[in-house]
């Protein structure tokens, strides 16, 4: 299965690995760029020495082209948005704010920019800047989300700019690659269902918890500081809920409240104080694969939909 953004990137598949914080490390990138997706690499809120080598065991393990994904709120940002060009990474995602400040000497470094967007109007004004795709991320996702569904947005992106666009949010299988091609997408960004990729290195009670999962599951908190935060219901989600809705808490409190709690589920794998982030498709990941099984699924899946379509025209 080929799209204009496997030409593009030069990769086999049309499948992105999301660029989850304190998940998507070199392990799991790696993996899925071995694998003929594209990994990514999440710069989070590390350090440029950190992320410096990460990159480089990415290389060590294969040469296939990945990516650094970039949260621009972080306060190594600018430290990291030269590291990028230093190390000739092939692809850098951003997200968490707008990348227009240093896409210019991205681009001039042959740095391929692909933002995600959460609107049509974010969509233009990164590819006026020039980035050469867009992931449209719908509010189904895991993580910090917005409030457009990827139903809506995907088609409404694809009509707003001229570049190929990556879909993404609440897509973990085949149906939803299948569906997003179909919508106009040129490929799928998917994180939950990464989350229990062999390769990905989070504690196992974290992958317990999202093969456990069902459809109701997860819980958007934060809307009142401002960046809302899909994760699966726990003790932390539901106290953080309760907190939010009583007016006595102030905002410093809330952010107080949550200080490290991904990196309490993450690495610890504490149920009660931890924030474990999953999309709406964490009912759909049923096991643990390789993330090479994982992908090979997905596009099988999809390929077998989309060559089955026509016995519903006449």
């Amino acid at each position: 299965m080929k799209t204009t953004i496997c030409d593009l990137l030069g990769i086999e598949y049309p499948v992105f690995q999301g660029g989850m914080a304190w998940v998507a490390n070199a392990s799991l990138a790696a993996a899925v760029s071995k694998a003929g997706g594209l990994g990514i690499l999440a710069a989070a809120n590390a350090p440029a020495d950190y992320v410096r080598d990460e990159i480089r065991k990415i290389r060590e393990a294969t040469d296939k082209p990945f990516g650094v994904n970039i949260m621009l709120m972080s306060p190594y940002v600018d430290d990291i948005a030269k590291l990028v060009v230093e190390e000739k990474v092939p692809v850098v995602t951003t997200g968490a704010g707008l990348p227009t400040k240093y896409m210019k000497d991205w681009i001039a470094a042959g740095i391929k920019v692909i933002p995600v967007v959460p609107s049509c109007s974010i969509a233009k004004l990164v590819v006026r800047s020039g980035a050469v795709a867009v992931i449209a991320e719908g509010g189904e996702s895991g993580g910090h989300v917005g409030e457009m569904t990827t139903m809506a947005l995907v088609p409404q992106v694809c009509d707003a700019v001229s570049v190929p666009i990556i879909a993404a949010g609440g897509i973990a299988d085949g149906r939803g690659l299948a569906a997003s091609l179909m919508l106009g997408a040129q490929g799928v960004q998917m994180g939950t269902r990464f989350l229990v990729a062999k390769e990905c290195t989070i504690h196992q009670n974290y992958k317990d918890k999202i093969i456990a999962a069902k459809d109701i599951d997860t819980i958007t908190t934060g809307k009142r500081l401002g960046h809302p935060v899909r994760a699966l219901k726990t003790p932390f989600t539901r106290a953080f809920q309760k907190n939010e809705n009583d007016a006595s808490k102030t905002m410093e409190e809330l952010e107080e409240f949550g200080a490290g709690a991904l990196r309490k589920a993450v690495v610890e794998g504490d149920e009660a104080g931890g924030c474990f982030m999953a999309g709406q498709s964490c009912g759909m990941v049923k096991k643990e694969q390789t993330a090479e099984e994982i992908i090979k699924e997905v596009v099988t899946e999809a390929d077998v939909l989309l060559k089955g379509a026509a016995k519903w025209v006449k």
